[in-house]
């Protein structure tokens, strides 16, 4: 009977005391986060003037970028040009914030090509490409930089990264990568 009575009695208190935190739980609009998300149709995009380059430094960023994950864990040294870590445009930072480490391609997750370590069998394969597509007309250095830019253009299942669209590359950096690609490896 005590056993019960001092039941009841903690029960009762615990009730008293409860406090409503329903107000504390978060409850985000799942339909807004998702149209957040959600990307904008494919979009063709026309590649800047002078952007395919034979310049040392832009094919060597261009293949550091193919290459490479993120800043934070990029292996070899730098090429001029790119850094370990982006600000934000627009965003101010104070000496005690983070910088952010750099998205970079990390292309050959799924590609191959010359000098690949790992290189990936989902893509294509882009090992002498410039032999094989360049310079028999098939394809065109436009074609490589629109692929880049948003593959989704002539193939709207495409699993690879829309590059430009989403602001994952710059115009600049978009033309390196294409540089690389299409450039004669020895």
């Amino acid at each position: 009977m005590k056993r019960l009575l001092l039941l009841s009695t903690t029960l009762g208190l615990s009730l008293a005391f409860a406090a409503d935190l329903s107000s504390s739980i978060e409850s985000p609009n799942a339909s807004k986060i998702i149209a957040k998300d959600l990307l904008g149709p494919a979009k063709v995009f026309t590649m800047p003037a002078g952007c395919i380059t034979d310049d040392k430094d832009a094919i060597a960023r261009g293949d550091f970028i193919f290459h490479n994950l993120n800043g934070k864990k990029a292996k070899g040294k730098l090429p001029p040009g790119l850094a370990k870590k982006q600000k934000v445009p627009g965003k101010t930072y104070g000496p005690q914030d983070k910088i952010p480490a750099k998205q970079y391609g990390n292309c050959v997750a799924c590609h191959n090509i010359e000098g690949a370590k790992g290189g990936g069998n989902i893509g294509p394969d882009l090992t002498s490409y410039h032999d094989f597509f360049i310079k028999t007309g098939v394809r065109n250095n436009q074609y490589v930089y629109q692929k880049i830019a948003d593959a989704r253009v002539d193939n709207a299942d495409t699993h690879m990264t829309i590059n430009l669209t989403t602001g994952l590359f710059t115009e600049r950096e978009i033309c390196d990568i294409t540089s690389y690609i299409v450039s004669i490896k020895k």
